[in-house]
Order: structure tokens, then sequence, then C-alpha cells
């Protein structure tokens, strides 16, 4: 299988299944002389990790990282930095009823007809579980930029549950400060969201979500006119993560409803330096960023395995009703934001490497 890859200047590649020994992954293009431990990225991974409240899957991995190459004496090489993460609570049984069957909303269907072969165990190599492993690359690419850029902060939440929306104003700095470490910047948003979710579970079902991810201090100038359009990196990226099914950057769709005054961003000077009055292009102009915050947002599909009887086929063309058992989230968008904000750190990392190799440090 190709395509396990992406970046340019730092590449980033993933390997492993859902229910293997290990995932893992392997960054390339550090700079030497960064400082870097296995505790700079446990903190990412512990935000991702399930179990943590009754509305993630309650498959208890502890998700602890281990570095094999590209470190010595705490700080970067410059040669590839290897990671794994075991995989400790896998129950590959739950998954042997559906071997032969194409649960729907699933990659199942669409995986054997690719490759004549699948992994039916928690969806194999199409899992979320794969997730992790670009938790623990974000991380990495987190402190390549502020090494250098110390002044950047990668915030995100989430902004809709299903029909339920975030209240306004919100701040994403206060993201996981509730009693169930859900990624809502609200407090009472986060009460009803409870209610809610409680509700969906009881009914064997689930649902969607959108979610938000910041960069705030991005400098002007990172991307290319082009093809290399920090903006169309950033939504590959996004529509990269499992579940993800639409992509917006600063006001998204939203922009087919405004006049060209209105949408654009004035600009002004303010100590010295150029501002911008209002953000509706999302911090990116032309492809490169413009130094006003990146506005990223992305749609989360339902979780696919839910309790409620779905008609599909069997591979031997049969039809039947399935029901997926085992351990899901019933809003798999929860657990998406510490994603998002990792993708973002690693095309934001790469776009800086791309810079500096084409500018300098200017």
């Amino acid at each position: 299988m190709s395509f396990n890859s992406f970046g340019h200047l730092l590449r980033f590649s993933s390997f492993g299944e859902s229910h293997g020994q290990v995932i893992g992954g392997m960054l390339d293009g550090v700079p030497p002389n960064i400082d870097l431990s296995e505790s700079d990225i446990q903190p990412f991974l512990d935000k991702r990790r399930p179990a943590q409240s009754r509305f993630t899957t309650q498959r208890k991995e502890p998700d602890k990282v281990k570095l094999l190459s590209g470190i010595y004496q705490g700080k970067t090489t410059g040669t590839p930095i290897a990671f794994i993460i075991g995989n400790q609570d896998s129950r590959s049984q739950d998954y042997t009823e559906i071997a032969k069957q194409y649960r729907p909303g699933h990659a199942d269907y669409t995986y054997e007809a690719k490759y004549g072969i699948r992994d039916p165990r928690g969806g194999g190599r199409s899992s979320a579980r794969e997730t992790a492993i670009r938790v623990a690359a974000g991380a990495v690419a987190r402190k390549v930029l502020t090494t250098q850029y110390p002044m950047i902060q990668i915030v995100g939440g989430l902004m809709m549950m299903g029909e339920k929306k975030l209240s306004e104003p919100y701040d994403f700095k206060a993201t996981y400060q509730n009693p169930l470490f859900m990624p809502c910047a609200d407090e009472k948003t986060c009460s009803l969201w409870q209610d809610y979710l409680d509700r969906i579970r009881k009914d064997g079902d689930s649902v969607g979500a959108m979610v938000e991810i910041r960069a705030l201090h991005v400098p002007p100038g990172w991307g290319a006119p082009i093809y290399g359009k920090l903006d169309a990196d950033l939504a590959s990226a996004m529509m990269s993560i499992n579940a993800v099914k639409s992509v917006e950057i600063g006001d998204g769709v939203r922009v087919a409803n405004l006049s060209g005054a209105k949408n654009a961003d004035e600009m002004r000077m303010r100590g010295g330096h150029p501002v911008f009055l209002s953000n509706h292009a999302g911090g990116i102009l032309g492809g490169i960023s413009s130094g006003a915050d990146i506005i990223v947002r992305f749609a989360v599909k339902p979780t696919s395995s839910i309790l409620t009887p779905r008609r599909t086929i069997d591979n031997s063309g049969n039809e039947i009703d399935i029901v997926t058992k085992g351990r899901h989230d019933p809003c798999v968008g929860i657990r998406a934001v510490p994603v998002g904000e990792a993708m973002m750190a690693l095309v934001l990392a790469d776009h800086y490497l791309r810079h500096r190799g084409q500018c300098g440090e200017l």
C-alpha cells in the first residue's frame, strides 16, 4: 500500500492497524538541536486518549509513546525520528460476526473493492486508531514551530455537536477545563451537550460535529500562490482525518452570501505594523499566510458504528441487517479536536521549513 506519507521538507509517515501490536510513525526533516523528549509528546496524546469519559470509546489504551530514533542526549539530531504506541486493549472477537459483512458508512466495501482483502478488526488500517500517531507527530511539529516562533499557539474545540451549537463568546484556551474533559470552551454548552449525548447513546445512535482549529501569531508569508497554497495543504490534511466530510477556511461557504465590500478584510497600521480589521479570509490570502489568525473548520460525520439496525449486504451479495457491536464513540468529533490541532501543526511546520529554504529568515 502506498500513500502513507505527506509533507515536503517535513515528511510524516505512519504505519500499523487498529488491532495490530503497535501503531507507529516517522518524521523526517526535523531540524537538529531541538529539545525533545517523550514528555513533550505525551500531554497531547492524553487529550486524544480514549475512555476518559462515558462519551468516548471505552477501549482503554494508555497511549504511551516511545521514541526510537533521531534523539541524542535530549536533542534532535536531524535524522528521522521514529516512534511507536502499543495497542493493549483491542478486542478482535467483537468483529468476528462482521468479518464478511459491509458496515454502512465504513470503508469495508471500498477497501475490499480496492485491495481484494481487508482487516475487519476495528477497521484495520482505515481505523481512527491511526490518528494517535498523528497527534504524536504534531507534538514534534509544535516544537519545530515554537523553537523559532514561541508566540505561535494552536488551539481548537467543538463548535457544534449535532443540532447543538457552542455559545458565544468563547475562548478555545479554556477547552478541556470541564469535568468531562470535553473540547468545549463554554461550561454551559458543555452541560447541554452532556444531556444531549446521553440521549443519543441510549437510542443506540450517534451524532456529527463541527470542529474549529486556530493558529495564532503565525507570521505572514508562509505558503505559495499556486500549487503550494497553505490553505490547500491545510484542507487536504484535515480531509485526511477519518470521518471528515468538509473543510472551510475562514468564513468558508458563507462567503457565497457576502458582497465584495463586506468580504474584504480592510487594513490599517497599528503600532507601526499592518493589521486586518476583519478576518473573513481566515488568515490566508492567495495561498499565503497574512499574519491574521489562521482559522480552519471541518465537519465530522456521525460515528458509523451504531446499535441501530441498518440495511447492508455481505461479501457474497446477500442482503442483511447489521448491528455494529463493540466500543465506539457516540460523537467521534470529540476526539477529532487534538487530531485537527496536530494536522495544523504538521502543515505549518512544513511550510515554515519551505519558507525558510526559499526566502530565509525574513
